[in-house]
């Protein structure tokens, strides 16, 4: 087992809507509490890509549309081709909403062209209008895939005009038990792809659903000794 992490947090100035920030603090925590050294790498628009080569694990969040134009394009000119080479080497990895979008081949406005994405993952995101409903909520969901984690329970908060569409290539992360997920119609949540997850879930994710952190430490470092969960499957619990 490795002694230390890096985790590379993409643009934390620019996407960290809805306490996104929290995921990498749970991930940074919950390896120091095992006594590995964590650091956390901010890659931000001035980054050398080199930086972000160097790191095991890979966060991305949500954010709002200025931002997220910002972020956009600089991912998809520069850090996107890196984490792209990373997820396919098998680099853990958690995109957030927008870049859970991001990752994907495209997302389509309600008006306008195409915006391409980083064709990092196998899927797509269209709006489909102004009037349609937009999909917004606490969420309640069983875990699909990774094998691993399959029939665990996870909650966290939606809240998206957008609806992706999975393709062949990608496996869904969770069945909906409440809530909209990807599109609000086929009852799929969020996506995985190697050792990489996207998901519309903030709150954050991660400590309301510490086995997915695990999961996420566990590829980029080895087995890990448990830890004592009890306060966060009680606010899993509290939203169920």
């Amino acid at each position: 087992m490795k002694q230390s992490v890096k985790i590379a947090w993409l643009y934390p100035d620019l996407m960290s809507t809805y306490g996104d920030r929290g995921n990498v603090v749970v991930l940074q925590k919950r390896a120091v509490w095992r006594g590995i050294a964590a650091s956390v790498v901010p890659v931000t628009l001035e980054t050398n890509v080199k930086m972000l080569l160097g790191c095991d694990v890979i966060f991305m969040g949500g954010a709002q549309d200025r931002q997220q134009k910002l972020a956009g394009e600089d991912f998809l000119k520069h850090k996107g081709p890196a984490v792209k080479k990373m997820v396919e080497a098998g680099v853990p990895a958690l995109f957030v909403c927008a870049a859970y979008q991001f990752v994907g081949h495209y997302y389509k406005p309600y008006q306008g062209e195409k915006i391409p994405g980083a064709g990092i993952f196998d899927l797509y995101t269209e709006h489909p209008g102004d009037q349609a409903k937009r999909l917004i909520g606490n969420v309640v969901a069983r875990v699909q895939h990774p094998e691993e984690l399959a029939g665990t329970t996870i909650v966290g908060f939606e809240n998206h005009g957008g609806q992706t569409h999975l393709g062949a290539k990608m496996k869904p992360l969770a069945k909906i038990i409440k809530g909209n997920g990807n599109n609000g119609v086929d009852g799929w949540e969020g996506a995985v792809y190697n050792n990489a997850i996207g998901s519309y879930f903030h709150g954050p994710l991660l400590p309301k659903n510490p086995a997915i952190a695990d999961w996420l430490l566990e590829k980029a470092i080895g087995h890990l000794a448990p830890l004592d969960d009890s306060l966060e499957l009680a606010a899993n619990n509290a939203v169920r």
